[in-house]
This record gives C-alpha cells, sequence and structure tokens, in this order.
C-alpha cells in the first residue's frame, strides 16, 4: 500500500494529475488515456528538450510494474521499460518530442496546456505522437488488469524523432543489442491514418537521399569570360542529368521513386559579375527497387561526366537517411488489421506512403508496422485529436496486445 501511495504521489507531482490522488487504485487510473495525453502535452519537449515528459511517462510505466531505464545520447533523452523477461517481446515505439509551435497567438488554445475544447484535444503532440503513447500506456494497463503477458512487452521511446533522429532510437537499439535486448515484433504509433481512424497501417517506408551539389568556379566579370570560371552551367548539367532518368516504375507496394530538386543558390545580385559558387540541393524518395549505396554511386557518376572538360571543381555531399522498407504481409499485419476492423468497421490500407519514420531504425532488429491517429493537424497550427479517438486506439492497441500475445506466445 505505502509503495502504491508512492507511485500516486509520483504520477500526480510530475504529471499534474489532481486526480491521482484521489484515485483509491493507480492502475485503474492509467487506463483512461485522455489525463496522461494532457499530461504530456504540458510537457514542452521540443526537439532536443524533454521538459520532464519521460519523467512523467516513467512515472507511469512504473506503476504499472515495468523495469524502467534511461538511455541518454548527447543532448537527447530516451527511456526503454521493459516488463518481463521471456519470448515473444511485443515493443511500443515512440516519441516524445515535438516540433515547435509557430505563433502560439493563433493557436485557439494554449500550444501546451493539454486543454479539451468540445470533443477535442488541442496541442503540440496531440496528434504527434503524445496522444498515441497515452493509448499505448492505458491499452497496456487495460491488458495488465488480471493478465499475465505469456512473453514481455516493451516501450522504446526517443526525445529525438522530430530532430537529427541522431541520439535517438537508432543509437537505443545498437545499444540494447548490444546488452542482449531482442524484440519479436514492434508497433510504432505515428499518426498513420488519413482521414479517419482506421484507415491506414504503415506496413513499410520509402526511402530517402538527401544531396547537395556544390560547383566551385572563379568569380570574374561577364565582360571578361575568359577570366572567369562560370559554375552555373556546370551545375545546370548535372541537374539536368539527375532529373532527367525516371528511376523505376514502382511495385507492388510502392510507387516510383522520385527526384525533386529542392533549392538552386548562387547568391549573387549583380548582373555583370560571374558568380564564383553556384549549389543546388535535392531529394530522392525512393522505394525497394533502388538501393541508397547505388543512388549515390549513379550520382557520382553523373558528377564524373560533367567534370570532364570543366576546370572548376564539382562536389556533392550525399546523405541516405534510411533505407526503403516493406514488412512482408502474414500474421502480424494481420493480426494489426483484424483489431482495427474489430474497433472501427474499416479493413485499413496496407500502405508504404509517406515521409520517414524511425521504422527505418527498427526493421534492421524487428518486424515494424505503424498505426497511430488522424495526421491531418500534425505540425500544425491547433494540432488536434478527438477524444473518442484516442479511446478507440486504446481500445485498438488493447486488442492488439490480446492478440499477440495469443497468436505468437
Amino acid at each position: 500500500m505505502k509503495g502504491q501511495r508512492s507511485a500516486k504521489l509520483r504520477l500526480a507531482r510530475l504529471g499534474d494529475w489532481h486526480y491521482v490522488s484521489a484515485m483509491t487504485d493507480t492502475h485503474t487510473a492509467l487506463t483512461n488515456p485522455l489525463p496522461l495525453a494532457q499530461a504530456l502535452i504540458r510537457a514542452p519537449s521540443v526537439t532536443p528538450r524533454d521538459e520532464g515528459a519521460l519523467d512523467t511517462l516513467q512515472a507511469a510505466l512504473t506503476a504499472l510494474g515495468f523495469a524502467c531505464r534511461r538511455m541518454p545520447f548527447g543532448e537527447v533523452d530516451n527511456l526503454y521499460a521493459r516488463l518481463g523477461t521471456a519470448d515473444p517481446v511485443f515493443c511500443f515505439a515512440g516519441h516524445t518530442d515535438v516540433v515547435p509551435a509557430g505563433q502560439e497567438a493563433s493557436w485557439s488554445a494554449g500550444p501546451f496546456a493539454g486543454e479539451v475544447h468540445g470533443e477535442a484535444l488541442i496541442g503540440r503532440g496531440a496528434v504527434d505522437m503524445k496522444g498515441a503513447i497515452a493509448a499505448f500506456v492505458a491499452a497496456t494497463a487495460r491488458y495488465l488488469d488480471g493478465t499475465k503477458p505469456k512473453g514481455s512487452i516493451a516501450f522504446l521511446i526517443t526525445g529525438d524523432e522530430e530532430g537529427p533522429a541522431i541520439n535517438g532510437t537508432k543509437k537505443m537499439l545498437q545499444a540494447l543489442e548490444a546488452q542482449g535486448e531482442r524484440f519479436s515484433h514492434c508497433l510504432v504509433g505515428e499518426p498513420t491514418n488519413r482521414t479517419v481512424l482506421g484507415d491506414m497501417v504503415k506496413i513499410g517506408r520509402r526511402g530517402s537521399l538527401n544531396g547537395v551539389i556544390t560547383v566551385t568556379g572563379r568569380q570574374g566579370h561577364v565582360a571578361y569570360p575568359d577570366r572567369a570560371i562560370n559554375p552555373i552551367p556546370a551545375l545546370m548539367e548535372v541537374l539536368r542529368a539527375l532529373t532527367a532518368r525516371r528511376l523505376d516504375e514502382g511495385n507492388a507496394h510502392f510507387q516510383p521513386s522520385n527526384l525533386e530538386v529542392t533549392s538552386v543558390d548562387v547568391g549573387n545580385p549583380a548582373h555583370n559579375v560571374i558568380p564564383g559558387e553556384a549549389r543546388a540541393k535535392f531529394n530522392i524518395r525512393f522505394n525497394t527497387e533502388q538501393d541508397g549505396e547505388a543512388l549515390k554511386s549513379w550520382i557520382g557518376g553523373e558528377i564524373a561526366k560533367a567534370q570532364q572538360g570543366f576546370t572548376g571543381i564539382i562536389s556533392a555531399d550525399l546523405t541516405v537517411t534510411g533505407d526503403a522498407f516493406q514488412t512482408p504481409e502474414g500474421p502480424f499485419t494481420a493480426l494489426l488489421a483484424e483489431a482495427i476492423l474489430a474497433r472501427t468497421g474499416i479493413s485499413p490500407e496496407l500502405s508504404t506512403s509517406g515521409g520517414t519514420s524511425d521504422a527505418r531504425f527498427i526493421k534492421d532488429y524487428a518486424p515494424v508496422a505503424e498505426f497511430g491517429l488522424v495526421g491531418a493537424s500534425m505540425h500544425q497550427i491547433d494540432e488536434q485529436t478527438p477524444v473518442a479517438d484516442i479511446k478507440v486506439l486504446t481500445e485498438i492497441y488493447h486488442d492488439i496486445l490480446t492478440r499477440y500475445f495469443e497468436v505468437f506466445a
């Protein structure tokens, strides 16, 4: 009893949960996702700051019996929690960091107030993805009410998904693997749905390559081109070659790979000056028909062709932030779809659309899928989600846990 009171007091202090002190059972309190979602939103955890978000989450998981440990890397704090020691290990993964609020005066409620207006919870992170993390916890609390899993449940929570994604999930996974931790399957709570809860599960993601091409010439007067080296024609030649190639036609699970030039910069305000440098940025979103290293090799080859006969210097900075992947359809994806259908009446599309997520790191360690709230307002002013959606999402996650240990244990 003393330990239970201590857990309740810590929850109330860290999460500003005034209602907890009035509850006779902390476990029961945690089955309601809304107060935890509000408490998490009230921590203004703009990457890389934490501002108490992980303290709040850790207190909740500790109260449920999880062994928790913090895994800081650089200026980023992260949390790993596990309940149980046996296989299989089902892992909930996500992030408590959020993007900046933007113009706070434009919000209809404080971006970090966690207020409910009408039927919607408003706040930065309500959708992406503190609402889903609260649903993770509430679903787990409900599942553990009288049930002992025939395996283990883990939480892999980072504070670095919205930022560089250097000191978060990737380093956590590397460290946990070195310590002997293994995951059987993983579910990421990203806001995957387009218009209504249940319409989409992400079972893969396209890869992403960021490129910067810099052409260095020699500045000079336009009337004396023989005394200068104009970098712009060489840059245009490279860009023409890169944009002319159709990379592929896509496949059954992915749309065609696509290269987009996102910036061309010369920084020359004068008409009578040949600039000394020109630079272009581009991004390639690629499917499983492509490989990041092969794309880098192709770009390098086009640069080498343009360099021939050019007396300036053409260089490239190419970074693959994630390779394309697809989790094969099978018992795990079927289990997710069945749980969603049972609670929403919708058979979700199994999709690989959208941007990148930390699933690109997790896929090297375990089969991974993503399912969360409706993403229409993520990163926007007045980011919000219907309270009803958080409650239904909790029910879906609870059903997933139940079905998972029935199928894989």
